[in-house]
This record gives C-alpha cells, structure tokens and sequence, in this order.
C-alpha cells in the first residue's frame, strides 16, 4: 500500500508512448484476414529483412548461450567502413535509436536541467527527457514544419542540456538545413542531438560535421534502411570524449549475439541497401502524385509521406483506411499536430497503388 509514492514525480508527467498499430490488433477487431492488411504505419521496410542478415542471424543462433562481446568491436568496425568515421567514433545500442536516446540522457541529463525539443517530432525526446528528471522546451514549427536556428537559441539558457532535431523529421519528412545546424552548434554550450533514422533516404546527411563541433551527437537506427526493425539496433557518431562516457553508463552488453550478427551482414548487403532506397524514392514519387489531387501532401526525405486531410479529420480518414485493410498513422497523438495530419509509410508499388485507390474513395 502506497508504493506508486516512490515512483518519481516526472514519470507521473509523461504520456505513454504511442506506437502504430499492429497487424494483429487490426485483424482482431475488423474481422480481417492478417493476409491481406497492408501496414503502413511504422516506418518499416517493405521489402523485409536483407537475406545476407537472415543468413547471417540464422548461422548465430546456437551460440545464444554466450554473452555477446561487450564493446561489440566487430559492429563498430563494419560501422566505421559504412561511415567513414574511426570506431572510437562509433557507439551502439540494443534497443535501436531509443537504446541510444535513453544513454545519453543518463549521461548527460540531470533534475531540473532542459531539453528543446521542435514540435511535433519524435515523442521519445519528451519521455526521456521526462525520465530522468528533466524538463521539455517545446519551439513549435512554423506551418511548413521548418523550424530555424533562431527559434531553437530563444529557447535555450544556461539550464539547457540537450537540443533534439529530427532530420528529415517524423512525421514531417523535412530536413533541416546544414547551415541551420551550424548556427545552433556554434551559438550554444548545450548537446546537439541529430536523429538520422530516415538519412539513407535522403539528399544529404549532417555527419560531417561531428568532425568540427565536440557537442554533436548524430543517431541512427538499422529499423528503416535496412530492414531489422525487429532487432531493434541503434548507433551513433560521436565525438571521442563523449564515446568515451557512454561506455560508462551504457547497460552491458547492450548489442546481443544475433542483432550483431545481422547488423554486420546487412551493412555488406549493398545490393539490399540500393533496392531499399530507390524503392522508397519511387514509392514516395507513386504516393505523391496519386494523393496530391485530393489533399496536401508535404514534400519528403523519409521513407514516408505526410498528408493533410482538412476539412475531414485524421480520425475518420485512418479508421475508414482500417476497415479497408490499410494501417497508416494518425498523427494526432503528435504534440501541436492538430487534427488532420496522416504519416503514410512508403509501401511496394501494389501495396501504393491500393493506398491511392482506398483513398479515392473516401475522399
């Protein structure tokens, strides 16, 4: 009795995470055949996993009974071949780009120490900034979703410990510009957080310039490009001093036997990685221009769309969607979305194709 006491007060503060729905869950409540539902609500790979990290996971197996290598050396080195970078560069987590976001901010956040955060993005830098006892600044977008250098440096003050910018952002899909970037890194005595999970899909990446500025963190995730969200695997390039901390406060053996197995192998799989990316770029191309005679579509560098569906709202347009077998995402739970914005994950061309046809009909 009376044990939720020693819960921290900050947790009481968060709102639980809110993540796409699930094949299952919709089959389940619609009467649906699991078969014949297209998911696209998470961001994830259409084309399934590379088969060089299937192979690889499934030669792995028997040794699970062994604890993996605690600085997971070998990811780390093919890490450092994919990004040029140097592995003392490099740090990995088990638990994708949040298993990175939760270590560094028990690295470097502190009670009563600030985190600003645009809006909306990501809600994982509001929990953990929430988590560990930290308060959230929030620098709404402007009405394309651009956020500049001078938005973000109003925010910050001498409490500010961490700024968080998604590019291109989720769900947005917009990138921030590089000199933007330069402008916040070289007016602010805070860390700078760059989440690169969509950056394969893009035009151009910022880690270049962790290179020049020793409170850079740029994160990514092998969820999106190459296909082992399941696997839930994350890493970071990082300037040296701060590699050097994480090491510290990172849980052991984040990385186990078969996600490192499978991150090694789908890093060599460059026939997997080009397939993805210029399936992604097609399909954004196929969505886009089969939507945008029925409502505003926002330009993207992610491996998704977002639409804007007003008058109608999000709610009824992804509940018709369901009932037809299509889950995408209704970004109402995104803070300052309102109420008409949806995320559709790019698909394969059949699966675009029957997107565009379903919303037709609807609106």
């Amino acid at each position: 009795m009376g044990f939720e006491k020693l819960v921290k007060i900050s947790v009481k503060e968060i709102k639980k995470y809110v993540p796409g729905k699930s094949i299952e869950e919709i089959a389940l409540k619609y009467g649906l055949d699991p078969e014949n539902i297209i998911k696209l609500g998470s961001n994830e790979n259409p084309l399934g996993p590379s088969p060089l990290a299937v192979k690889a996971i499934q030669e792995k197996a028997a040794k699970v009974h062994l604890y993996p290598p605690s600085d997971a050396l070998d990811l780390r080195s093919a890490l450092s071949e994919y990004t040029s970078y140097p592995e003392k560069n490099i740090v990995v987590s088990g638990n994708g780009m949040d298993g990175i976001l939760d270590t560094m901010m028990r690295l470097f956040m502190s009670p009563g120490a600030e985190s600003v955060i645009p809006i909306p993005t990501f809600s994982y830098y509001e929990i953990a900034t929430l988590a560990n006892g930290g308060k959230p600044v929030f620098v709404k977008r402007d009405s394309d979703f651009e956020i500049s250098h001078r938005d973000i440096l109003a925010k910050v003050n001498s409490n500010t410990k961490m700024i968080f910018l998604c590019s291109p952002n989720n769900p947005s899909g917009n990138v921030i510009r590089e000199e933007e970037v330069r402008k916040i890194l070289d007016k602010t005595r805070a860390i700078v957080f760059i989440d690169e999970a969509y950056v394969e899909f893009a035009q151009a990446d910022l880690s270049g310039l962790v290179k020049e500025h020793e409170n850079l963190i740029v994160g990514r995730t092998f969820s999106k490009a190459f296909g082992l969200a399941g696997m839930r695997l994350g890493y970071a390039i990082v300037p040296e001093w701060i590699a050097r901390d994480y090491m510290k406060v990172m849980t052991p053996f984040s990385v186990d036997v078969l996600s490192l197995a499978g991150g090694i192998a789908a890093l060599s799989d460059s026939k997997y990685i080009k397939k993805s990316i210029e399936t992604v770029k097609k399909g954004r191309e196929q969505l886009t221009r089969g939507l945008e005679h029925l409502c505003r579509v926002y330009p993207s560098e992610a491996n998704f769309i977002m639409i804007d569906v007003a008058p109608r709202t999000a709610a009824h347009v992804c509940e018709s969607l369901l009932k037809m077998g299509i889950i995408v995402r209704d970004c109402t739970s995104f803070r300052e979305a309102g109420d008409s914005l949806i995320r559709i994950s790019i698909g394969t061309q059949a699966q675009n194709k029957k997107v565009i046809a379903a919303m037709e009909m609807i609106i």
